[in-house]
């Protein structure tokens, strides 16, 4: 870490003396100096592209991520690739990790990463995808969230081959002068194109004027750092696309757009979320991401295999045939990623910890609890109160959630492994045919869809 902080610290005093001399509202911030590892050679460009599209969802444009790949093959130097973190919250779920773990394929490439710690545009709250606008957070508040930020995204990418930049440096640098320039290199009609803000404007919600500003202040982020790629999650597409559009306006090469899919919860509905309880935090115990882990369904299993390790398509596929013909139990391939993600975050004795724990807690069960099978009385998903509340096994919504807020309430796939709810509004899904189990206090049910829905 003293390398890292040497390097940032020797690039803050040169951008200190060089806004001495010239007026910051009017000038991109000179790109950080490259001070990447040294690396011997860059493999061939297929076996690059063969990793770095691994899980992509979309790739903007992938002909010239390979001519960049080539360029740096020729040349020995490495792309700069960005990725952008705003700190809202002060903890990291693994959703967060699919996009970490694809900036760590840039590492283990050679290339250059920048973790971009989002201070200034934090305090303005980032709209995408919400119905409303945003409660703005205090500066306070975003650099004690950074703070954690900083140590638990060094559990997936590499310490001393990570620069780790802030915004503010030049988004505060810019003053109401430079905003204003900034603002008018766009047009209120294109940023009304983003999907939320569409909404929003023809229900007739309000849409404040510093939300409009956000795309493009993440956008100039890109100008600033003269990135190479950009990645984020596929709710941030518009947003990297406009970084490409003011690279051009500010006579840069654009930068290639990488989006990664936004990982789905435990309950198999919503994404991961912490407001909806239905996530693994990367700063849990042991046991505790384990079991959360080991309550994923057989069906949702292939995808935390695919965005939260390193496996190759090949070999999930192989994984799948083996479920397929009997060979391989789905338990046994759950408890491989469950310590897999545990001996990410914690390291492997912690790993296998976890899973002696867990076989200890569950050895004594053979199979699935007895459970009385119900059909729900509302369409599914319905949030875990209302359905507590219609199936009886909770006088009222308001006890339903008090019971939750307990942790009286569990879930499970299989009646084996259980997962305590941990939200009122978490979905509940039908879980196919067979129902999904649910726990209340020590009554057990069986709940599957109601006949026709």
């Amino acid at each position: 870490m003293s390398r890292l902080r040497s390097s940032v610290s020797t690039r803050r005093s040169l951008r200190t003396g060089a806004a001495a001399r010239r007026p910051p509202a009017r000038v991109v911030p000179a790109p950080l100096a490259y001070n990447p590892r040294p690396v011997p050679s860059f493999p061939p460009v297929p076996e690059q592209l063969d990793l770095l599209l691994k899980g992509v969802d979309t790739c903007v444009q992938a002909d010239e991520l390979e001519k960049k790949l080539g360029r740096s093959v020729a040349s020995g130097r490495p792309l700069r690739v960005k990725v952008g973190f705003d700190p809202s919250a002060p903890d990291l779920h693994v959703g967060h990790t699919v996009v970490l773990r694809k900036m760590r394929h840039f590492q283990e490439l050679g290339h250059e990463v920048v973790f971009l710690i989002g201070d200034f545009t934090g305090m303005i709250g980032d709209p995408t995808g919400k119905k409303a606008t945003r409660p703005q957070l205090t500066r306070e508040e975003v650099l004690a969230n950074a703070e954690t930020y900083k140590a638990q995204v060094f559990k997936i990418l590499d310490p001393q081959a990570t620069v780790v930049d802030f915004n503010s440096r030049w988004l505060l640098a810019l003053g109401a002068d430079g905003m204003i320039r900034l603002a008018g290199k766009y047009t209120v009609a294109r940023l009304l194109e983003r999907d939320d803000f569409s909404k929003r404007f023809k229900a007739g919600l309000p849409i404040s004027v510093h939300e409009l500003l956000y795309p493009l202040c993440q956008a100039y982020d890109s100008v600033a750092l003269s990135a190479d790629v950009e990645l984020g999650g596929t709710d941030q597409l518009f947003n990297l696309l406009v970084g490409r559009d003011l690279m051009r306006e500010h006579g840069q090469e654009p930068q290639v757009v990488m989006t990664l899919p936004l990982l789905v919860g435990l309950d198999g509905v919503e994404k991961m979320s912490k407001s909806l309880g239905n996530y693994i935090g990367v700063s849990e115990p042991p046991d505790e991401v384990f079991g959360k882990a080991m309550s994923v369904s057989d069906a949702l299993m292939w995808t935390y295999w695919t965005l939260l390790t390193d496996r190759r398509p090949p070999e999930i596929a192989a994984m799948k045939r083996g479920v397929e013909s009997g060979e391989l139990h789905p338990k046994r391939l759950k408890m491989d990623l469950a310590r897999q993600l545990v001996a990410d975050f914690h390291g492997d004795e912690a790993a296998q910890a976890a899973e002696a724990e867990f076989e200890r807690r569950f050895a004594k069960a053979e199979g699935p609890v007895k459970a009385e099978s119900v059909p729900s009385p509302l369409p599914l998903p319905a949030d875990v109160a209302s359905l507590l509340a219609a199936l009886g096994l909770a006088p009222s919504k308001n006890v339903a959630r008090q019971k939750v807020k307990e942790g009286a309430v569990s879930v499970s796939h299989d009646g084996v492994a259980w997962r305590k709810v941990e939200a009122p509004n978490e979905p509940f899904e039908a879980g196919g045919a067979e129902g999904r189990f649910l726990k209340v206090g020590k009554r057990f049910v069986r709940v599957t869809a109601a006949p026709g829905s």
